[in-house]
C-alpha cells in the first residue's frame, strides 16, 4: 500500500444493547403524543369536577401542546450544550412530577399550571431521544430502520391515546389519564444511565437566553394564531398574533447571524439535505393533518360512530403505516431518498384521491381504503426526511437538528388545519346557505350554517321530518366539503412528489455534514462521547 492509498473504515454497526436502549427512548415519544389525544376524552369529566370557565378550559387543552412547540429548539440546542442524557433524563423527572400534579389538581388553575410544566418537559424528550438515535446508530441502514421505529412509537401514542383514556376514564377518575406515564418515566431513570450514551459538544458556549426568549416569542405567537384561525375563523387579533410572531423570527434571525455559537446554525439551510427536507416533511404533514381533522368528524358526524369507535377506526391507518415503515429501511438500500420519498407523496395523492369519492352512504369502506393508502405513501417523507435531516447536520449540532424538525412538524400540521380546515368550512357552509327547513329561527339556523356539530344539535331539538331533513342536508354539505379538501390535499401532496423529485434527486443516504471541517488529519472533532 503506498502513503497515497486510503482506507475507507465502515461505520461501527448497532449491538443488541443499541436496540434494546432505542426501546427505551421509543417509550416517552409514545406518551408525548398519548398526551396531546388523551386529555380531550377527560374535558367532560375534569369540567365537572373543577367547574373551569371556557377560557380556562382552552388553556387547559391547548398550553401543552403550545409549549412543546414553543421550547423544542431551545430544548434541543441546549441538549447539545450539556448533554442528550442529562436532558433526557431531567425532562422525564420532570414529566412524571408534572403528570402526578395534573392528576391530582383541585383547580383550574393548578391544572393549567401542571400541564404547562408538562409542556415544557416534554420538549426535552423528543430532539433528546432523536438526537441520541443519531450517535448511537452510525451504519446508514440501521439508523434509517431505528428512525423507522422510533417514528411507530408516535403513531402507536396519537392511535391508542383515546382508547387507553377512554378505558381509564371508565374505571377511574378523569386524574388517572394523567398517571399512564408516570411508571414509563421511572423506568427511563432506572435504565437509561445504564443503556444510553451522553453525547455533547464540550466546544459549545453558554446558552444564549435572549435567543432562546426570541425563539419563544416567536413560535408561540405564530403558532397559537393559526391554530386559533383554524378552530375560531378569521379575527385581527389572530392575525397579529401571526404577525407579531413573524416579527420576533426576524429578530432571531439577525441574532443568530450575529453569533459565533447561534441556537440555530442557520447555514444548515444551504444543504439541501437539510432546507428542502424540511420543506417537503412540511408540505406532507400539511397535508395530512388538514385532511384527517375531516376524517374524524366524517367518522363520528357522518357514520354516526362514537368517540371511542372512531378511533377504533384510525387503527387501519396506523396499522397502515406501520406496514410502512417496516418498507422504508428496505427501500433506502435500493433508491435513492428523493426518489422513494417522491414515489412515497405519488403514492399519499393517489390515497387522498380516493377520498374524493366519498359520499354520505357507502363512503366508509372508501374513505378507510384511501386513509390507509395515503398513510404508508407518507411514511418515506416522515422516516427518510427525518433521517436526512439529522444527518445532514454535525454530530454537536443534532439535538438542534432534531427540534428543528420536530417543529417544522408542528408549523406544517397547523397550516394544514388552518388552511384546509379553511377550504372544508367555506365548502360546507357554502352548501348550507339553502334549503333549510322552513320556520327555523336565526339563531339556529347559524348554529347549522356554522358546523355540522350544530346542524346536528339543532335537528336533534327539531320534529322528526325537519330535523332529518337539516341533517341530512348537513351531512352532504359536509361530504362535499371533505371532497374538496381532499383534491386541494391531493394537489399539495403531488406538488410535494415534484419538489422531492427535482430538489432531493442528487442527495444520498448517509450525506452527512462533517463535525468539524477545519479539524486537522488524524485529530478528533470537538465532542465526546461516554458510556
Amino acid at each position: 500500500m503506498t502513503s497515497t492509498d486510503t482506507v475507507t473504515v465502515p461505520p461501527q454497526r448497532a449491538g443488541a444493547k443499541e436496540w434494546i436502549a432505542l426501546t427505551v427512548l421509543s417509550l416517552p415519544a409514545m406518551l408525548v403524543m398519548m398526551d396531546l389525544t388523551v386529555l380531550h376524552l377527560a374535558v367532560p369529566h375534569l369540567s365537572a369536577e373543577l367547574t373551569p370557565t371556557s377560557s380556562q378550559l382552552l388553556w387547559i387543552t391547548d398550553i401543552y401542546g403550545f409549549l412543546i412547540a414553543g421550547f423544542l429548539i431551545t430544548m434541543g440546542s441546549l441538549g447539545d450544550r450539556i448533554g442528550r442524557r442529562k436532558l433526557l433524563l431531567a425532562g422525564a423527572t420532570a414529566f412524571g412530577l408534572a403528570s402526578v400534579l395534573a392528576a391530582y389538581s383541585t383547580s383550574a388553575e393548578m391544572l393549567i399550571g401542571a400541564r404547562a410544566l408538562m409542556g415544557v418537559a416534554g420538549a426535552t424528550l423528543m430532539p433528546s431521544t432523536l438526537s441520541l438515535i443519531r450517535n448511537m446508530f452510525h451504519d446508514d441502514r440501521q439508523r434509517t430502520t431505528a428512525i423507522s421505529l422510533w417514528m411507530m412509537s408516535f403513531m402507536v401514542g396519537g392511535s391508542i391515546g383515546p382508547l387507553v383514556g377512554g378505558a381509564l376514564l371508565e374505571a377511574f377518575w378523569w386524574g388517572s389519564v394523567f398517571l399512564v406515564g408516570v411508571p414509563v418515566m421511572v423506568l427511563l431513570l432506572v435504565v437509561g444511565p445504564l443503556l444510553l450514551p451522553e453525547y455533547r459538544d464540550p466546544g459549545s458556549a453558554r446558552l444564549d437566553l435572549v435567543s432562546a426568549f426570541l425563539l419563544l416569542a416567536a413560535v408561540l405567537p405564530v403558532i397559537y394564531g393559526i391554530k386559533k384561525l383554524a378552530e375560531d375563523g378569521f379575527g385581527w387579533l389572530l392575525v397579529g398574533a401571526v404577525a407579531i410572531g413573524l416579527a420576533f423570527a426576524g429578530l432571531f434571525v439577525r441574532r443568530q447571524r450575529s453569533l459565533d455559537d447561534p441556537l440555530i446554525d442557520l447555514k444548515l439551510f444551504r444543504n439541501r439535505a437539510f432546507g428542502a427536507t424540511l420543506g417537503i416533511m412540511t408540505t406532507a404533514t400539511f397535508a395530512m393533518m388538514g385532511l384527517n381533522l375531516f376524517v374524524m368528524q366524517y367518522l363520528q358526524l357522518v357514520q354516526g360512530l362514537s368517540p371511542f369507535r372512531a378511533g377504533l377506526w384510525v387503527l387501519p391507518m396506523t396499522g397502515a403505516m406501520m406496514v410502512g415503515m417496516t418498507l422504508v429501511p428496505v427501500l433506502a438500500g435500493r433508491f435513492r431518498p428523493g426518489y422513494l420519498i417522491a414515489g412515497g407523496m405519488f403514492v399519499s395523492a393517489a390515497g387522498i384521491a380516493i377520498i374524493t369519492q366519498v359520499d354520505g352512504s357507502s363512503g366508509f369502506a372508501v374513505l378507510i381504503t384511501g386513509t390507509c393508502v395515503m398513510a404508508v405513501g407518507f411514511t418515506p417523507a416522515a422516516a427518510l426526511g427525518t433521517d436526512l435531516v439529522i444527518s445532514a447536520a454535525p454530530p454537536e449540532r443534532a439535538g438542534a437538528a432534531s427540534a428543528v424538525s420536530e417543529t417544522s412538524n408542528e408549523f406544517g400540521g397547523a397550516l394544514g388545519l388552518a388552511i384546509l380546515g379553511s377550504v372544508g368550512t367555506a365548502v360546507y357552509r357554502s352548501g348550507m346557505d339553502s334549503d333549510l327547513p322552513a320556520g327555523l329561527d336565526p339563531a339556529a339556523a347559524d348554529a347549522a350554517r356554522d358546523t355540522l356539530a350544530g346542524a346536528v344539535a339543532v335537528g336533534g331539538e327539531l320534529p322528526s321530518g325537519a330535523g332529518t331533513t337539516l341533517v341530512e342536508l348537513a351531512r352532504a354539505a359536509f361530504t362535499d366539503g371533505l371532497q374538496a379538501t381532499a383534491a386541494v390535499s391531493a394537489s399539495i401532496a403531488l406538488v410535494g412528489a415534484v419538489l422531492a423529485a427535482i430538489l432531493l434527486r442528487r442527495v444520498r443516504a448517509g450525506d452527512d455534514a462533517p463535525s468539524n471541517d477545519d479539524a486537522p488529519a488524524g485529530e478528533v472533532a470537538p465532542a465526546t462521547v461516554a458510556i
